[in-house]
């Protein structure tokens, strides 16, 4: 974790802390990857990605075995081949490199089938998980509930303690009077 975000969690729990000066607030905490790792549906849905991802990877090895099988032959003989035999070669090689890569990012890159995939299979259960664990809180009087799996997160709060109005009027008063 970043030092800043260190700083605002910090922050965040002082904040907490001193609002409610005279009342205590509750603060939990909850794995979401451990969850993840043990909730059947998500375990599911992970199933079918690996399995996706074991497809896209074993074609992406055959494609890649055939440029390798190419470019070898194309080495063997490109001293004895002519020039326009040798550029033909060259060119089926650059366009089977480029075919690999348009492949590469159509399926793993950042807005490819791998996202996608993940979004339309994981949101569910991400959104089934934070209502129960909204639930959670609300039932056991927690105020704010941090996900500690990873990047530690703010995964609920009370609204009754947000206090962001009072800090913009605060901000707009503070810059108002400075001018």
């Amino acid at each position: 974790m970043k030092p800043l975000q260190y700083f605002l969690v910090i922050a965040a729990i002082g904040l907490c802390c001193s609002i409610n000066s005279y009342a205590q607030s509750k603060i939990g905490w909850f794995n979401s990857q451990a969850i993840m790792e043990k909730y059947p549906e998500s375990q599911d849905a992970q199933h079918q990605l690996d399995n996706l991802v074991a497809d896209w990877q074993a074609e992406l090895a055959k494609m890649q075995n055939e440029w390798k099988k190419k470019f070898e032959e194309y080495d063997k003989k490109k001293l004895i081949l002519t020039d326009q035999l040798r550029a033909e070669a060259e060119k089926e090689l650059r366009d089977l490199d480029q075919k690999i890569g348009d492949y590469r990012n159509k399926k793993f890159g950042k807005d490819g089938e791998l996202f996608q995939k993940q979004n339309e299979l994981m949101k569910p259960v991400q959104n089934k998980i934070y209502k129960i664990l909204e639930e959670v809180a609300k039932d056991e009087g927690y105020d704010y509930i941090f996900d500690k799996s990873g990047e530690i997160l703010l995964m609920y709060s009370n609204p009754d303690l947000d206090v962001t109005q009072k800090v913009l009027e605060k901000l707009t008063n503070f810059s108002e009077s400075n001018k």
